[in-house]
């Protein structure tokens, strides 16, 4: 879908712009896809749209999504997220498998959603290639792609692969987590002699694996570490400190809140989920209090969904951050600047701030209260989601 050319106003809204305070009674003008103006007076001439009594803010992003791999209806005949041959499958790329057509798109646009990474599943320790969507309306996926967002790769520990790979008797391939981090080594030692075999005046064959992490290990690539125990985390920063690359940033990490100190240290943020736990031995530590405690030292924290149903209920994902010690300010960020940052676009959005795209969301009420809804959502200047057109304005919550 292209950008949306002509220029508009919204007038009357509580902007929140998230990087900075509150702003009542505000104006945003939006041209050629980019916010051009917050605050002031309406230029003339321009159409407006009046949001009186209602909360604008920058569009929500998700940095753990499996839509579009595991589509709705869910069955073998969509299930394109796991590509579990291996343990280590970092050649394949999950835009490759991504249904653009998914139902659970648009209703992630109906809650204020605008940014989504799609990651493979956690089936290998090193899963495959990430992809940053922007959630136009399309027919394919190239138009999708948020063209300025950096390379990014998954790779996951703990019960996840020894589930996958250690259940036969006669697996060769990983059985312990002591097996997960030897076979990791191996092959990071093998991408670090490949990357310098690349160079010399006869290189090696092409391995397409090896070519993948020869790449994390030059910083070419960013790292998601789908991660739950504290005795992991800390596992996988020796390796990362060994062959000296970087976890941006920690999936589920349920039990980083013991180890936030170690996070502040690497600079890695965490993505997570409010309340989950206990649904297998690994989740058993997780308190709900824990994104609050590893905000408090100034790691990043991004409120994921992991799930096609909690994304179209991300604000009231963050509002429960709050009731768990969290700040609204932080709790906020959770759900825009801080995603933003952990994927490396921040520059271009996250924010509500003059030069960024104009991906935004629009909220009948304070989005962190409960009931609030989405009233329109924008992406790149173009509105993708309009409740008067799509939904029920004046029915039940």
């Amino acid at each position: 879908m292209p950008l949306s050319a002509a220029a508009f106003a919204i007038v009357h809204a509580t902007v929140l712009p998230v990087s900075g305070p509150a702003l009542p009674d505000a104006v945003v003008v939006v041209d050629q896809g980019k916010i051009v103006q917050v605050g002031g007076v309406v230029p003339a001439g321009l159409a407006m749209i009046d949001a009186t009594g209602q909360y604008l803010m920058p569009g929500l992003i998700d940095v753990h999504s499996h839509m579009g791999v595991y589509p709705w209806p869910g069955g073998s005949g969509n299930s394109d997220g796991n590509e579990a041959v291996s343990p280590f499958t970092p050649r394949v790329w999950v835009k490759d498998s991504f249904d653009p057509e998914d139902p659970a798109i648009p209703r992630a646009r109906a809650g204020g959603i605008t940014t989504i990474q799609v990651l493979p599943g956690s089936a290998n320790l090193i899963g495959g290639q990430a992809v940053v969507l922007k959630l136009r309306p399309s027919r394919t996926v190239d138009p999708m792609v948020f063209a300025e967002a950096p390379r990014s790769i998954k790779m996951a520990c703990g019960e996840n692969p020894k589930r996958v790979y250690g259940s036969a008797e006669d697996d060769d391939q990983v059985q312990t987590r002591m097996g997960e981090i030897a076979l990791l080594r191996q092959e990071f030692r093998k991408a670090k002699e490949y990357a310098v075999a690349r160079g010399a005046k006869s290189p090696p064959p092409v391995d397409l694996d090896l070519d993948v992490l020869a790449d994390v290990l030059a910083g070419k690539v960013r790292v998601n570490l789908h991660c739950y125990q504290s005795h992991d985390i800390v596992d996988w920063f020796h390796v990362a400190d060994e062959f000296g690359f970087r976890i941006v940033t920690i999936h589920h990490a349920l039990e980083t809140y013991k180890v936030r100190d170690v996070l502040a240290a690497h600079g890695t943020g965490i993505a997570t989920w409010p309340d989950w736990w206990g649904f297998k031995l690994e989740a058993f530590d997780g308190i709900p209090e824990g994104p609050a405690l590893v905000s408090s030292a100034g790691v990043p924290v991004a409120t994921h969904s992991d799930s096609a149903s909690h994304v179209q209920r991300f604000n009231i994902e963050a509002a429960k951050m709050v009731r768990y010690g969290m700040t609204e300010a932080d709790a906020l960020e959770s759900i825009t600047l801080d995603p933003a940052r952990l994927l490396g676009v921040d520059a271009w959005v996250g924010s509500v701030e003059v030069g960024k795209h104009a991906d935004l969301a629009l909220f009948d009420k304070y989005p962190l209260d409960g009931t609030a809804r989405v009233v329109k959502t924008w992406v790149d200047g173009a509105l993708v989601y309009d409740r008067v057109k799509e939904g029920t304005p004046d029915g039940p919550r």
